[in-house]
């Protein structure tokens, strides 16, 4: 009797090796520290826009100064923002007490979501 072959996973040469064609999978992976200080990044960037008054001082001050109704509707952009911000802050937060690597791709992902919430809505409000 033989002994059956381990199973190799990710290495099967390519069916078609005139063609050119590789069908040979690789995966490359991102350290969770490199992910757990993106979002840590993203999130003192967020946090600046929001309550260090850039975005105000971004979308609203003019040469004349700045615009009360701006300031208000740049008040609703960021409401909504920080709704995208809580997401990506208990995703980072769970990510990182719980060691769920996996959760650091979609903190990050969020907190791009709002920085761009916040963008797009300012670039609107003006």
């Amino acid at each position: 009797m033989g002994t059956a072959m381990p199973k190799r996973y990710f290495s099967r040469v390519s069916p078609f090796p005139g063609a050119g064609i590789c069908t040979r999978v690789t995966r490359t992976v991102v350290p969770p520290a490199i992910q757990a200080a993106a979002s840590l990044l993203l999130a003192t960037l967020w946090g600046f826009a929001v309550f260090g008054d850039w975005s105000r001082q971004a979308f609203c001050v003019t040469s004349m100064g700045p615009s009360p109704d701006c300031a208000d509707r740049i008040a609703s952009v960021i409401a909504l923002s920080v709704m995208v911000a809580v997401v990506a802050a208990c995703a980072t937060g769970v990510a990182w007490l719980a060691r769920r690597e996996s959760l650091y791709g979609v903190a990050v992902g969020a907190w791009v979501v709002a920085l761009v919430v916040l963008f797009v809505g300012g670039l609107a409000a003006q």
